[in-house]
């Protein structure tokens, strides 16, 4: 899957605070994401955010 900094991602499920996107601040093995409802910030492994994104949105603007 082609996420990189910058995307928004979409989740099936919501964080606890009820919003379900994500900035990404860091992809590699793990990625590094922060909500954008409570603007908390979570690592989590490559394998378990692939399997939990619903949408990718991208910002266009180049």
């Amino acid at each position: 899957m082609d996420v990189q900094v910058g995307d928004i991602l979409q989740t099936k499920k919501p964080h606890p605070c009820g919003a379900n996107q994500f900035d990404v601040l860091r992809v590699g093995m793990d990625f590094k994401i922060r909500c954008r409802g409570c603007g908390h910030e979570i690592m989590l492994p490559r394998a378990k955010i692939e399997r939990n994104i619903k949408k990718i949105l991208r910002d266009t603007r180049q």
